[in-house]
């Protein structure tokens, strides 16, 4: 038996098919032979620059060929990779690598301002890692990703110390509701999800022999191409691609560094793309804009598979890219960073799944505040929780690791905070998180349900719902709203959409305000600032 390491199962795949792509962006095409090559020499050059045993090393990129080779090192030297949100400001970064110990930044030359400005106040970073364009030098206190990659070494890497299944990887999460915290996973846990929704399946208990046989075996069809469309730096985008480069498969990037649904979809042709991962409507209502917008212009009869996670995605957009895509398969995941795989909906031709409804998987439960279960069919809310495989906790926070990981008669739950009903027949309604949930006169409202509604009404491009202070009901429901530009930019009437969403939800969980936006700002993941948006309600509000 053998505890996975990904470095390990890269290896083995590199070996069975090095001539085999395994990243392309634009013209640039990374083999699998040279994928791992270009790694062993990254892997090499932060051993060299003195980290030890599980020394954390931060990520600071685009989506680009250098973010999954600088991953793959990691992996090869025994260090533990850490994620960084591009879009932090200075004193973001600075409590993020701070609090993950980080050794080492590997960073983008586009960030080099910044960097140069946080990096006296990070004493402990040992190795400013610079990934530059062409011929361009870095900048003196750092060193050339460039430069590195020519000190390839003869063979595979590795550390006097090894590699273990226990080696780890660190998914920062959060910062809208409060710091960010650092989730924690073996790297022999996450592999194991993965690989039981993979291209390729390899026995949880078996070892790399088992693994050269599973890649040795006449395929099924071509190995996978995966766009991941939102970005590396979290967990949506980076475990979908970390599950194909399990099944041999080749991870084709973006160039642009900004989402636009018309390079998607031209790259998705220009590379018979065969899947693609987003979050949510965030995503896919560009792309079924563009494809309404131009029906004849893109033939995507390679892409048969679009997975979804982290934001809501509506029934009414699942069916609009069937009307384009007949043959397309649609997961919708229920998970976060913390728990993979806590519940999916599935959505194909004559198939459309309810919007943010999903069914419980054998290891999944709703439970009461108290570890009750909630009984199926009678509308009490309950927390979504997850046993089995999981992360070890957050790091260096033993208190927000006992209020997600906790233990109920003997078995360990991953409760990540999502509030959901069960149906009679057993499927959930994901309501939303309990860290934004709304009180109003003792009532509660989940923003997400709120939001669902609104983003049905033909003028509503995009919705977020917040609750501001109410003398009298303690919060009040108030939606910040942006309008489709087919609606001239002129904003959705307030009485119009409070009347839509009475129609549909309880009235007292209809907006008693509406605020009007140019854009929610949503980032690339497709989350949004509540606490933000909250601060503008309340202004807002408040000025009326």
């Amino acid at each position: 038996m053998t505890d996975w390491n990904f470095a390990d199962l890269w290896e083995t795949v590199a070996e069975a098919h090095p001539d085999a792509p395994a990243v392309v962006q634009g013209g640039r095409v990374t083999s699998w032979a040279d994928f791992d090559r270009r790694a062993d020499a990254v892997a090499a050059g932060l051993l060299g620059a003195g980290l030890g045993q599980q020394a954390k090393v931060a990520q600071y990129l685009y989506n680009q060929p250098e973010y999954l080779e600088s991953l793959y090192a990691c992996f090869k030297a025994g260090l533990a990779p850490v994620n960084t949100n591009y879009r932090y400001t200075e004193d973001e970064l600075v409590y993020l690598w701070d609090n993950a110990d980080a050794e080492a930044v590997v960073f983008d030359d586009a960030f080099t301002e910044r960097v140069e400005a946080v990096r006296g106040r990070l004493p402990r970073v040992r190795l400013w890692l610079w990934v530059g364009p062409g011929t361009a030098s870095p900048p003196p206190w750092a060193t050339s990703y460039a430069e590195m990659l020519t000190n390839s070494p003869a063979g595979s890497v590795r550390a006097t110390w090894g590699r273990r299944g226990d080696d780890l990887l660190l998914i920062y999460t959060g910062g809208t509701t409060g710091m960010p915290k650092g989730v924690m996973w073996r790297q022999d846990d996450l592999f194991c999800i993965l690989n039981r929704t993979g291209e390729l399946r390899y026995p949880e208990d078996g070892n790399l022999d088992d693994a050269r046989a599973v890649l040795a075996a006449p395929p099924r069809h071509a190995p996978p191409k995966l766009i991941p469309g939102p970005p590396l730096m979290h967990g949506t985008g980076l475990f979908t691609a970390m599950s194909v480069l399990d099944s041999a498969g080749c991870i084709v990037l973006l160039e642009g560094r900004h989402f636009s649904a018309e390079e998607l979809l031209d790259t998705v042709v220009a590379e018979a793309v065969t899947e693609l991962s987003i979050v949510g409507d965030a995503f896919a209502k560009p792309i079924l804009a563009a494809l309404d917008a131009e029906p004849d212009r893109w033939d995507l009869s390679s892409l048969w598979l679009i997975i979804s996670s982290g934001v809501m995605w509506s029934a009414e957009v699942k069916a609009g890219l069937l009307r384009h895509a007949p043959r397309l398969l649609m997961i919708d995941n229920l998970g976060s960073s913390e728990a993979l795989g806590m519940a999916r909906s599935q959505s194909k031709l004559g198939q459309t799944s309810a919007t943010a409804g999903f069914q419980l998987g054998p290891q999944t439960r709703v439970i009461t505040e108290d570890g009750r279960d909630v009984v199926p069919g009678t509308g009490e809310s309950g927390l979504v929780a997850l046993r089995g495989r999981g992360p070890v906790g957050y790091y260096k926070d033993p208190t927000k690791t006992a209020a997600t990981f906790r233990v109920i008669d003997g078995v360990r739950w991953t409760i990540p905070g999502d509030f959901a009903t069960v149906s009679a027949d057993g499927e959930i309604k994901l309501l939303g998180r309990g860290s934004v949930c709304i009180n109003t006169g003792g009532e509660k409202v989940f923003p997400e349900e709120v939001e669902e509604a609104l983003k049905l009404h033909p003028a509503v491009a995009d919705a977020v719902v917040v609750g501001v202070p109410h003398e009298r009901f303690g919060e009040a429901v108030v939606a910040v709203v942006e309008s489709r530009p087919s609606s001239g930019g002129d904003a959705a009437d307030e009485g119009d959409l409070v009347a839509w969403v009475k129609d549909r939800l309880a009235s007292y969980k209809a907006p008693r305000h509406v605020v009007a936006v140019d854009t929610i700002g949503r980032a690339a993941n497709g989350k949004v600032d509540y606490k933000r948006l909250r601060e503008l309600a309340i202004a807002e509000v408040g000025a009326r």
